[in-house]
Formats: structure tokens, sequence, C-alpha cells
């Protein structure tokens, strides 16, 4: 008869499957986090680039590119509009204050003034004779004048003898009232004919002195229409380069109409476009420097143009000095533009980990030499050299300044080949 064996291991045996996966599980927990989750990546050493951090004297500087320009342009508008009859002046051509540049012809400008001459004369002839009709009448007044003055002494010595006579009764009353009432309208009419002429000479003065005022106002427009003509000779005003010069022989030019500009070449001033990123750090008075083979020239920033345009905004800089011998408009110069005094910082060389990291981290190399971390950083300033570290790193610790394009997000870089 079989005899029944027992199964004396503590797992049974239908169990031992569920066992044996838990502990690959647990196996695998274990490695997970024991050995480390770190993500990476591996990358030649030779295709990256390292540099070491250094302290050291940190030069505050952005480089800028600007073209020569003359120091001031004045440009030339039309006064009068006309049609273009002679180009007198080529552009480039130098020029001298009041040399003739072009002559315009306006026949309405001819017209006005024959108008404008004609009611001159017009209105001289006419105060002329309104002259000569006061002067007449004015005669005409003291003739009356007179006449009543002697016919006032005649009415009073008629009044005073019949007073007299009156006296020894050889007059009747009535003659003496009579002659009294004659004396007295006399006089009156006397005064009033004085106060007419004393408003008559004032009235008189008031009208000429109207009369003269129109015609000076007459002989002003006169002028000023005449200046007008003088302005279809388009003139230098300074001295100076023609720059440009947008008319031709038989063109019609309106009044306004901006056709040239004069180039001032006494000195030169420099133009730059700058980042807006350095808007608040970019000032008047801040120095630049060109270098010349044998010698560095300096310049300040006269002016900073407000207006930010696809990211640049405009200053302009001046010599403080001398300028370059052979300048030209249009020629290109390299500026380095500083931004502040020279300091002492921790410092890495500009790299292409920038592009990626915006400076908030970067990979620094362990001593091993076999890998490199991901290390969260500050960076300050930046001129075209060195980055600014204001903190994060320690000098001498090597660093990773490449681009970081094919490294992703990983945590460490193993450096293959080390």
């Amino acid at each position: 008869m079989d005899k029944i064996i027992e199964d004396k291991s503590w797992i049974k045996k239908k169990y031992r499957k569920y066992v044996f996966v838990g502990g690959i599980l647990l196996a695998a927990l274990s490695i997970f986090l024991f050995t480390g989750h770190v993500r990476s990546i591996n990358i030649d050493a030779d295709k990256i680039t390292t540099d070491s951090v250094f302290s050291g004297v940190f030069n505050d500087y952005i480089q800028v590119t600007g073209l020569a320009a003359p120091i001031a342009t004045v440009y030339l508008d039309a006064i009068e509009g006309g049609r273009v009859e002679e180009r007198l002046i080529d552009e480039g051509s130098m020029v001298k204050k009041g040399d003739i540049i072009l002559k315009l012809s306006n026949k309405d400008l001819i017209l006005n003034i024959l108008n404008s001459e004609a009611q001159l004369a017009e209105k001289t002839n006419y105060l002329r004779e309104t002259r000569i009709e006061m002067e007449q009448e004015k005669i005409s007044i003291e003739r009356d004048l007179i006449s009543a003055k002697y016919n006032l002494l005649s009415k009073k010595r008629a009044y005073d003898q019949n007073t007299e006579l009156y006296k020894d009764k050889l007059v009747s009353k009535d003659d003496l009232l009579k002659s009294e009432e004659d004396y007295l309208t006399t006089q009156k009419t006397y005064e009033l004919m004085l106060s007419k002429q004393k408003q008559d000479s004032l009235f008189r003065n008031l009208q000429v002195i109207q009369l003269n005022s129109n015609l000076e106002n007459m002989q002003t427009n006169l002028n000023l229409v005449k200046e007008q003509v003088n302005a279809l000779e388009i003139k230098a005003p300074i001295d100076g380069q023609l720059g440009t010069l947008d008319a031709e022989i038989g063109q019609s030019i309106s009044r306004g109409q901006r056709i040239g500009q004069i180039n001032v070449l006494t000195s030169f001033k420099i133009e730059a476009d700058v980042d807006e990123h350095y808007i608040d750090r970019i000032k008047q008075e801040l120095s630049g420097f060109i270098e010349k083979e044998n010698d560095t020239l300096r310049l300040r920033i006269r002016k900073v143009y407000p207006d930010v345009k696809e990211g640049r905004f405009k200053i302009d800089l001046v010599f403080c000095d001398s300028m370059p011998s052979k300048i030209r408009t249009g020629q290109t110069y390299y500026i380095r533009l500083e931004l502040g005094e020279p300091v002492t910082a921790l410092q890495i060389p500009r790299g292409g980990f920038f592009q990626s990291t915006g400076g908030q981290w970067i990979y620094v190399i362990d001593p091993s030499g076999k890998f490199a971390v991901k290390r969260a950083i500050k960076i300050g300033r930046q001129n075209p050299q060195y980055y600014e570290v204001v903190e994060g790193l320690h000098p001498g610790e090597k660093v990773i300044t490449s681009s970081y394009d094919a490294m992703g997000d990983n945590e460490r870089v193993v450096l293959s080949g080390k």
C-alpha cells in the first residue's frame, strides 16, 4: 500500500509562483531606490567644450556696430511750389551758404506781384486825391471861420455901440435887443464853427493815418510776394555737402515738399543700434572706444532715442578728441561701449549653454572628470567674452559651456572616453 508523503516546505506549491514574481519586483524596486534613478546621457567628451570658473577683473561693456554719419543734416524744403527750370548743383557736390541749387518758376506768383503793384498804385493815387480834397476842405473851413470871426467882431461892435447910445437915449431898446441877439447868435455860430474845425481836423488826421496804414500793409504784402518769388531760387542754407536732391527739370514741386538735404561735414557722429535688453543701462555721456591699428579713439553717447523697433533702439555717439583720418559717411565701426567700472568677479567664458538654460543652471564636471551634474546658478552681467557668476559656482570648478541641445533635460552627463 502506498504511503502519503507530506510536503514539509513552508510555502505551498500553488503560491510559489506569486512569491517568485514578488521577489523580482522587490529586487527591481531595491535597485531603483538604492542604486539611484538620476536621468543620465552619455556624451563623447571630445564633442563638448569645457571651461574653468575663475575670479578676475570683469569689464562691463558690450560690442555694438555703428555707421558714420554727418554731425548734422539740414533738410531742403520748398518754401514755394513751382516747376523745376534749372538744376545748378548735383548730388555729392560741396556747397557754400547762399549757393543757388535749383531754380523754380511759378506764373501765379508773378501775377500776384502785378496785381499787388496795381492795387498799391491805385491806393496811393486815392490817398493823394484824398489829401488834396482834405486840404481844400481845410482851407474852405478856415476861410469860413475867418469870415465868421469878422462877422462876430462886427456884431459885437454894433452891440457895444448900441449899448452906449441906449444910455443916452439915442437908440430904442428894441434896437439894443436886436443888436444883442445878433451878437449872441453870431458868437454861437462862431463857436460851432470852431468845434467843427477841430472835429474835422481830428477826423482828417485819423483818415490819413488809416490810409497810410493801408498803404504800409499793401507794401508789406507786396514785399512778401516778392520774397515768395525769391524763394523760387532754392539756396544752400549752410556750408556742406549736397547729400540728396530729388528734383528733375520739368518736375512740379509742391510747397513744403522735401527735395534734398545738406550734410555738415565739419565733424561726424556714429549711429548705432543696441539690443533693448540694455535700455535701462544706456544713458548719455557713457563712453565708447574704437580700436584702430595703433590708436584707440574715445567716443561718448550724445543722444539716446526713446523708440524701440524690432527689439532694438538707436543711439548717437560723438568723438571726444580725434576722429579717424579717412572717415566717410556710411563707414562701419565696431565700438566697445562701457556700461560700468571694472570690478573683480567670478566669471565663466560665454558659450552656447546660455541659449538652452537662460543662465539658470549649468553642468558642473565632477572632480573625477567622468561625469557632469546639473547645478542651479545665477548669472549677472555679461560682456562679449564672459558671464559674471553671482552664485552657484566656485573658482576652479569646471563646467560645460558648449550647446546643450543634444543633452536634453538629463540630470547627469556621462563623459565617454574619460
